[in-house]
């Protein structure tokens, strides 16, 4: 059923416009609200808002820690949730059984490059709604370390990010212990 809009003839535009004028109603001259308080002007305003400017430009990393972090093995299952979460909905994260809608391949990233994908990633699939995501980490050990970098810090990474409610390895058709699957929090949740 489609409804068609009624669409106003001159003489209800008309009527409309000389009943706004008998009542007193005027143009409005500026379209900016007034609130009432001089703006600031003091040189010390200016001063810490560079400096707030200045340092948010300057940090490289967003809301995860570059510590050190537990070495984790080649093979070995990752898996976590927030304890509310209900033991249905990551069961069937852990079967493959919730579809991914976005993946990442972090392959080829140094360290620092890789925690900024990441990060920026899961930003975007966030303020996109996206509900669940894969992304492959590897299972290759570091040049100057005897375990598999990227994803003992990828395991890090991720229990810190407020929006992940649960990760797990994926299957093996996705990547098996070399991806993971993130179950992210809806916006507003």
């Amino acid at each position: 059923m489609t409804r068609r809009r009624h669409l106003p003839d001159d003489d209800d535009i008309s009527a409309f416009r000389q009943a706004l004028k008998a009542a007193g109603v005027r143009r409005i001259a500026s379209n900016q609200a007034d609130p009432g308080k001089p703006r600031r002007n003091d040189d010390a305003h200016h001063v810490r808002r560079q400096a707030a400017v200045e340092a948010s430009t300057l940090t490289t990393s967003g809301r995860t820690s570059d510590g050190r972090v537990e070495a984790v093995r080649p093979s070995e299952y990752l898996e976590f949730s927030v304890a509310d979460l209900p033991w249905r909905t990551f069961s069937q994260l852990k079967r493959g059984q919730t579809a991914w809608q976005a993946g990442l391949d972090l392959h080829g990233y140094t360290l620092e490059e890789a925690r900024a994908e990441l990060e920026s990633f899961l930003r975007d699939a966030t303020s996109q709604g996206l509900r669940c995501v894969l992304v492959v980490h590897g299972k290759a050990w570091g040049a100057t370390a005897d375990f598999p970098v990227l994803k003992s810090h990828t395991n890090a990474w991720l229990r810190e990010w407020p929006g992940v409610l649960a990760f797990c390895s994926a299957t093996e058709l996705d990547g098996g212990t070399g991806a993971v699957y993130i179950l992210l929090r809806k916006r507003g949740q």
